[in-house]
């Protein structure tokens, strides 16, 4: 087996920064001393490299050393590389520390009034340099965002005792974590709430017309008035929580809201939430792509999202 010819090709950013520094520096001692390191060193990279490329780069000159006509070709095209490279190093220490990148999120309806704006805005303020993307899309599409890389974080939603929710089962190769627990209220008229003064149950909301959202979110309502005998009579169909809250007031039903939900829509007088059992509760989780493919301003948001103030929306931490 062959050596392979020297060629051209075989160059390294150092040995184009010793070129460089010699240019500019005139000599071995101060081009070492501009690049940090020593002059054996420097002379030893300069070797190195013209047994790569296979011509001499540099020559004895009294008791210096000058670039031959190779050395200069590769000095003139080191400059534009050497300050290409310094300049891709000035930008990933922005990246590093936060003073470049950008984070993209998606995130479902009711998040987009609360925990959105309050993380993007704690973020801006903390690193001004960063730029934000949001999508309002609902678990599956944020998800599916995460994973076609049209998104770096989604805020999504699960059932956790739903076996039929399809946000849990689009996760695999994505890293999911929990970050709160969310009741689900009854909203009802009070007048139909005082009906029941002890404990409400679902079962006796059996008779009730429901206000319930589209057929994919309203599986998890579905599933548990299953598992309590009876199938919810669902008369209005909305994914408005300010709706839904709107035409309980009016009368027209009764609704399975989660917080975030009532966040976005305060209670008119006449209506009332009420604990009610057997309908488990949500629990808001982030997804994002395999950590190490995160930048640090992905990381960043992440660990914002686990340190955000959430008790004025009723949400615990998971």
């Amino acid at each position: 087996m062959t050596d392979a010819p020297p060629t051209a090709r075989d160059l390294d950013s150092a040995a184009l920064a010793a070129v460089h520094a010699l240019a500019v520096r005139g000599s071995i001692t101060a081009a070492a001393a501009a690049l940090g390191v020593s002059q054996p060193a420097l002379s030893q990279t300069l070797r190195r490299l013209e047994a790569r490329i296979g011509v001499p780069v540099t020559a004895r000159a009294g008791r210096g050393v000058v670039l031959t006509e190779a050395g200069r070709v590769l000095a003139r095209h080191a400059e534009t590389v050497v300050h290409a490279i310094d300049r891709a190093a000035d930008e990933l220490d922005d990246l590093r520390g936060l003073r470049a990148g950008t984070v993209r999120v998606a995130a479902f309806p009711s998040a987009s009034s609360t925990v959105v704006p309050r993380l993007l805005g704690g973020l801006a303020a903390a690193h001004p340099g960063l730029g934000f993307g949001y999508l309002e899309a609902e678990p599956p599409e944020a998800v599916a965002a995460v994973r076609a890389r049209e998104a770096d974080v989604a805020v999504t939603f699960a059932y956790p005792d739903d076996p039929d929710d399809p946000a849990a089962r689009s996760l695999d190769g994505l890293e999911s974590r929990p970050l709160w627990r969310e009741t689900l209220w009854a909203v009802l008229p009070e007048a139909r709430a005082l009906r029941h003064r002890g404990p409400l149950a679902l079962s006796d909301l059996a008779d009730d017309r429901w206000i319930a959202g589209c057929v994919r979110c309203r599986r998890h309502l579905v599933s548990a008035c299953a598992r309590s005998g009876f199938a919810p009579a669902t008369s209005f169909e909305t994914d408005n929580a300010a709706a839904a809250v709107g035409m309980v007031g009016a009368g027209l039903g009764v609704a399975l809201l989660p917080s975030l939900a009532l966040a976005t829509a305060p209670l008119p007088r006449g209506v009332v939430r009420r604990r009610i059992s057997g309908v488990g509760e949500r629990v808001v989780h982030v997804v994002t792509a395999p950590g190490g493919s995160a930048s640090p301003a992905v990381h960043a948001a992440v660990q914002a999202l686990g340190r955000l103030r959430v008790g004025d929306w009723d949400l615990r931490r998971a």
